[in-house]
């Protein structure tokens, strides 16, 4: 199985919900990547392209196992920060 995922990737929980809470009532996920993201990915809108397993840290896999194509984790804590991951495939 291999997954391919964008995400938003921030050092402050609150800040994480609060761009969680602006994506649910409809903002757009990849402009809050560009503008928030501390990520080199944030300038493809939080793109991380095509990964299998054991390439990303276990929390971040452990998500992307649990959310369905076009959704949107919940706020991930990682040894990297706060990670709100968008499912964009999975094959």
């Amino acid at each position: 199985m291999e997954w391919r995922a964008s995400h938003i990737l921030v050092k402050d929980r609150a800040l994480a919900q609060e761009l969680l809470k602006r994506i649910k009532q409809g903002a757009n996920f990849e402009g809050l990547a560009r503008e928030y993201s501390t990520c080199p990915s944030k300038s493809s809108g939080g793109d991380l392209g095509w990964f299998g397993p054991g390439k990303m840290v276990p929390a971040f896999e452990s998500a992307c196992k649990g959310i369905g194509v076009g959704s949107i984790s919940d706020v991930v804590q990682t040894q990297f920060g706060y990670h709100l991951i968008k499912l964009t495939g999975r094959r």
